[in-house]
């Protein structure tokens, strides 16, 4: 693969998950018992991240999308609560992925950044809050974190099958990385 092809390969998916967050941002909460919620559908190309390229430009994506969304329409409290779920759940979905294809599916891999998104969130709201008791929040969000996550990871695995490009860049970064997780 080389070094333009990729470049363009991040912008296009930073580009699309920055449009996706904004569009996401103009829907009103689904939830109504769970204000504050979101579905997360940005995060699927995060997910596509994940399995399309490495660690480091895998991170330079997040990183991008995250600033981009917030400054074309966020404020700083939703940065830090973007950032703190965002990071824990990119890195704890990085960490279960070492588990390998055999161990965790893509699919739980998407759950445990949507469950982990929620817990870095929470974290921050009890660090603003000054109080513990925001955490009592955590299971209604965890349980629609996991279905959110589930629903993301789904829909990954169908694009990184269907899309022929998505294909060849999964293909490119399994061969490069000796692991396979395509079928």
């Amino acid at each position: 693969m080389n070094h333009l092809r990729k470049i363009i390969f991040i912008s296009l998916l930073v580009a699309q998950g920055v449009v996706i967050g904004l569009i996401e941002n103009l829907i009103p909460y689904p939830f109504p018992f769970a204000p504050g919620a979101k579905l997360g559908l940005a995060n699927l190309i995060t997910i596509i991240a994940l399995f399309t390229m490495p660690k480091k430009e895998s991170f330079l994506l997040v990183s991008l999308r995250l600033i981009l969304t917030t400054l074309l329409g966020g404020t700083v409290s939703t940065f830090l609560y973007s950032f703190s779920g965002s990071m824990l759940s990119y890195f704890s979905m990085l960490l279960v992925k070492k588990l390998g294809p055999k161990r965790v599916s893509i699919i739980g891999i998407s759950a445990t950044g949507g469950f982990m998104h929620n817990v870095g969130q929470l974290v921050t709201a009890s660090w603003i809050a000054q109080s513990w008791s925001v955490m009592l929040y955590l299971p209604v969000l965890s349980f629609l974190g996991i279905l959110s996550g589930i629903a993301i990871g789904i829909s990954a695995n169908y694009l990184l099958q269907r899309v022929k490009t998505l294909k060849q860049f999964q293909q490119a970064y399994e061969e490069e990385t000796k692991i396979q997780w395509s079928e």
